[in-house]
Parts: structure tokens; sequence; C-alpha cells
């Protein structure tokens, strides 16, 4: 009898993911990379524009927050390799950077902070686990480490309350947005047939 281990759709995405990148999952990183660069882009436009509207309270305004957390989750859950989501949320900020933002090259730190925290979630997991409640556990540790980097930056002479506002406020945003947000479009992306080269779009049932 053959030793052989025969490998199915639902066993290659239980088991520990090849670490070399493809030439796809390049392209496809890349693409999800540029495409957010420029919603990051115009979401700052935005952000800026409602700010006067939470004067009287700013910290509310983190709940606007999750789109910029959210590429390094989707590419991490899709790509399924060390290192997703560190590439698509650091290569969307540099994108964002050089389309111009209030925030010069400083958003390039963010992308790396928020990018290494998903990532950080997903090798705890040993890149094994791509169910809801690790989409959602890596979109929370986004939105805390981009509360956290903010509060040291900006908002360090807010009062207690008000930064424990902001950075709970930021983790739901991020939680439901980047988390939430990324397990659905992996699975309706999957249903299209256009993740098919990936695990990510052969079994759904793990995603």
């Amino acid at each position: 009898m053959s030793n052989e281990t025969v490998t199915t759709p639902q066993s290659e995405a239980v088991t520990p993911s090849v670490t070399s990148w493809r030439t796809v999952d390049i392209v496809v990183a890349s693409s999800i990379a540029a495409a957010f660069g420029v919603i990051f882009w115009a979401w700052g436009q935005l952000w800026n524009t409602a700010q006067p509207a939470f004067t009287g309270f700013p910290p509310a305004q983190g709940f606007m927050y999750g789109v910029w957390l959210l590429p390094g989750v989707l590419g991490a859950m899709i790509i399924r390799k060390p290192g997703a989501a560190i590439y698509t949320e650091l290569v969307a900020s540099i994108i964002s950077a050089f389309l111009g933002t209030a925030w010069g090259l400083q958003v390039v730190l963010y992308g790396l902070v928020e990018g290494a925290a998903p990532e950080l979630v997903f090798a705890f997991l040993l890149y094994r686990s791509w169910k809801l409640p690790a989409a959602l556990a890596a979109g929370a540790a986004a939105g805390l480490a981009a509360a956290l980097l903010d509060l040291a930056l900006y908002y360090a002479d807010w009062s207690g309350g008000w930064q424990l506002t902001y950075a709970l406020l930021l983790a739901a945003s991020s939680l439901v947005v980047a988390g939430l947000g990324s397990w659905v479009l992996v699975r309706a992306l999957a249903k299209t047939g256009v993740l098919a080269p990936f695990a990510s779009g052969r079994d759904q049932a793990l995603v």
C-alpha cells in the first residue's frame, strides 16, 4: 500500500500552508493593497471633513476607523501565508501616502503597526484557523494597535475616560468592519470563483 498522503481541499485548508509566496499570491495581495490605498486616501478626506461634527466628543469618531484596518485582515484571510497581513496593510498605506494625506509619511508607520497586529493573531493560531472567531480577533487586535498608536502620538492629553472610550470604539469598529467584513468578503468572493487558486476559495466550511 502506498504511504503517500492524499490531500483534499479540506485537509489543505487546515494543515500548515506553504510559507513561500506564489506569483498569484503577490499579484492578488498587491491588487488588494492598491485598491485599499485609494480607499484609504478617500477615507482620509471623509475623516477630516467629518471631524467638526465630533468637536463636542472627539473620541466618538473612532467608530469610523475600521475601514483603514480592513486590508490587513482581508489579505491574510485570502492569501493564508505568513506576512500577508503586514504586506497588504503596509503597501496600502504607502500608496495612500503617495496619493497625499494630511498625516504625510506617518501613515506608513500606521500601516506597519496595523498590519503587524492581525499578523500576530494569525501567527499565534499557527496560520491554521481562518474561521470567523479568528477574523474577529485579528480585526480587534488591529483596532487596539491603531488606538494605542493614536493615543500615544495625538491624544496623550485626553482624559483617561476619553482614551478608553476611543480605544473601545476603534476596536469595535475594526472588529466589525475589518474582522466580520473580511470574513463576509472572502465568502462572497469565493462564491464567484475568483479565489479558486487559494484554499480560502475552496473550503468555505472552514473560513
